[in-house]
């Protein structure tokens, strides 16, 4: 039986993945709607549905924001000073990790976080970052459709925009929030414990589900009444339109009972996901990381990216080691609450969620260049240069390839390949 990660941090491992860990070469395949691409997305569907998939949530958040938790840096007072210790280069790499000054957020940007998963938003997000780091509503109707191909039954595929409120406090709250929508979504589409959902999430939505597998296991939960705990008192102390406590009360008695999603099995993705916490695999079905990768390491090991200062920050804007997005917004780095009552319930959390804290601790994370997470399989896949380097916004430093439609057949054939083969 799997063991309860219990809100636990992952641990950054050097050690080789081994069986967990595979380098399929990316393939864009046919052009999107031609008949080649039509039988392959029908292929994926007649799999997906043999295996009870029901229905495909693409989650994503906002593309263009602190995506490597700069603030949090600042916080603990490395980049105000210009941290370095005799680290030569140290000064460029900061400046690619500061919002102010890596070119990837605008003064003009439409929206900003904390988001809301409605129409408007979706449409703000389509029009602004189209198909980099964000699955548009095109794109989600496109794999809808072309899953029904070939004799594929119709799966229903929707997208979830989450707050990329990214902290411990926001994860939270949107691992709640997303639970209440999937629960609401699964009588929908009348989910029996014999059927499986399947999410896919891009870059930091995927902590969201990494906290909501230790919020559903079906193991015990030591420190899950503690979060509720934690959040309900945060809530208490500041009152918002569509929080309340008793939400919370009902959300904590569903798990309890193993009510959720009628005990069907939800089956996830991560996209570029940071690793942060630890996955508790007794509350997914199946569980897959897709990583931007390039083996260019010297030492012959694979499975681990290349970090080494000052040479990344000259590597990033190129690309070259894949999605730095993954190797830097590790342990140590987020946003930092405004409110007193949210840093506090925010350092509540991290005293259950993530022992790392400093600026020290962040280089000694990020120098573990750990690419595979502890738990599921991991495909490090060279998805090649997205774009100039002189555009940022259009590559997010490697991060912003997976959620383009000329992805969308390998990622799904990739899906189907490790879970419903």
């Amino acid at each position: 039986m799997p063991q309860s990660n219990n809100f636990q941090h992952a641990q950054y491992s050097r050690s080789n993945p081994e069986g967990r860990v595979s380098y399929p070469a990316f393939d864009p395949g046919s052009p999107l709607g031609s008949p080649l691409w039509n039988q392959a997305m029908g292929q994926v569907g007649g799999r997906l549905t043999r295996a009870s998939v029901k229905g495909i949530l693409f989650l994503n958040g906002h593309p263009f924001c602190d995506l490597f938790g700069a603030a949090r840096l600042d916080a603990v007072g490395g980049l105000k000073r210009g941290y370095s210790r005799g680290i030569s280069g140290l000064e460029s790499l900061l400046a690619l990790l500061r919002p102010a000054t890596n070119g990837i957020v605008e003064s003009g940007d439409p929206i900003h976080p904390p988001l809301r998963n409605d129409q408007a938003t979706q449409e703000a997000l389509d029009g602004m970052a189209q198909e980099v780091g964000n699955f548009t509503t095109d794109y989600v109707r496109s794999f809808e459709q072309g899953l029904h191909h070939e004799g594929g039954s119709s799966i229903p595929c929707a997208r979830y925009v989450w707050s990329s409120m990214n902290n411990h406090v926001g994860r939270v709250e949107a691992a709640m929030a997303l639970m209440e929508v999937l629960q609401r979504w699964g009588s929908e589409l009348a989910i029996s414990k014999d059927d499986r959902i399947l999410l896919i999430a891009h870059g930091h939505a995927g902590q969201v589900l990494a906290l909501l597998s230790n919020l559903v296991t079906r193991g015990e939960s030591e420190a899950r009444a503690r979060i509720f705990e934690i959040l309900a008192k945060y809530w208490e102390a500041c009152p918002a339109e569509g929080r309340s406590v008793e939400q919370l009360e009902m959300l904590y008695q569903m798990l309890v009972d193993k009510r959720f999603l009628a005990g069907a099995s939800v089956d996830m993705v991560t996209l570029g996901t940071p690793i942060r916490y630890g996955w508790d695999i007794d509350g997914v079905g199946r569980l897959l990381h897709v990583v931007n990768h390039r083996k260019i390491r010297a030492d012959g090991k694979a499975w681990l990216a290349k970090m080494e200062l000052p040479q990344v920050a000259w590597e990033m804007p190129y690309q070259t080691g894949g999605d730095y997005v993954h190797q830097l917004a590790v342990a140590g780095t987020d946003d930092v609450p405004v409110s007193p009552e949210a840093l506090q319930a925010n350092m509540d959390f991290r005293d259950i969620c993530e022992p790392y804290d400093g600026f020290e601790r962040w280089l000694e994370c990020t120098r573990r260049t750990t690419r595979c997470p502890n738990d599921g399989q991991c495909l490090l896949v060279e998805y090649g240069i997205q774009a100039d380097e002189e555009a940022p916004r259009q590559h997010l430093f490697g991060h912003g390839c997976y959620t383009k439609s000329r992805a969308m057949v390998f990622t799904a054939q990739e899906i189907a390949k490790a879970f419903y083969s």
